[in-house]
């Protein structure tokens, strides 16, 4: 594996910045450390620094968004221990990093399973959410064995009064429910219905509003 200086690696970072990607940090709570990094760009840079476990930590530690966003891109998640990547999770305080690092390192754990469960109790708001992101895909994905009456009956009492953040992944797993389950379908609706949760949430012309109960009824006719 060849050495990559750190300091080298958020040089190269700053000199990639983009004012309209620092503008959209800002505007979804980013904070103010960051350079402003394009996706494609930080996926480029990965790709010729290639897989480097060492450099990831580093640059995770930085606390800068960008160099966290591009860590994950660098880590081997096979090797990163349950409790270190509970850390990780719980340490993020973008969205939008949570999401980066749950797609290329949380869902690719060989302890996914075990940490969804512990997560999905946690108190700590972005460990919780991360739970109910990993129940979600398995909804999708591996169903069997999940009691969805169950999970229904968390979401009906919990997403109302959940933060916000976590809301929006319990909202994305009871709408799988009502997509993939017929059976659960009609339930799934009420429950959107009665909760509310993201019904005024401004929806761009041509995509598909995270209320639930709309959300459901696209996805099921868009599968005919």
């Amino acid at each position: 594996m060849t050495t990559v200086p750190l300091d080298e690696i958020m040089e190269q970072l700053r000199m990639l910045d983009n004012k309209k990607m620092r503008d959209i940090y800002a505007k979804h709570g980013a904070g103010e450390n960051h350079f402003g990094v394009k996706m494609g760009d930080l996926r480029a840079l990965a790709k010729s620094v290639k897989t480097n476990p060492e450099l990831a930590t580093a640059l995770w530690r930085t606390g800068n968004i960008d160099a966290m966003l591009l860590s994950p891109l660098l880590m081997r998640p096979k090797q990163i221990t349950a409790d270190e990547l509970s850390k990780m999770v719980s340490s993020v305080t973008y969205v939008h990093l949570a999401d980066w690092l749950g797609t290329h390192v949380v869902k690719l754990h060989l302890d996914k399973e075990a940490l969804r469960n512990k997560w999905m109790e946690s108190c700590d708001v972005m460990t919780s959410r991360a739970g109910w992101s990993l129940t979600a895909e398995r909804v999708v994905k591996a169903p069997h064995g999940l009691n969805l009456s169950a999970l229904l009956d968390r979401i009906e009492s919990e997403m109302g009064d959940a933060p916000p953040v976590v809301q929006w992944t319990m909202n994305y797993c009871l709408a799988e429910i009502g997509i993939h389950f017929s059976e659960h379908r009609e339930r799934a609706i009420a429950i959107g219905e009665k909760l509310g949760v993201f019904r005024d949430y401004p929806t761009s012309k041509g995509c598909t509003s995270p209320f639930a109960p709309n959300w459901i009824a696209e996805m099921v006719n868009r599968q005919g």
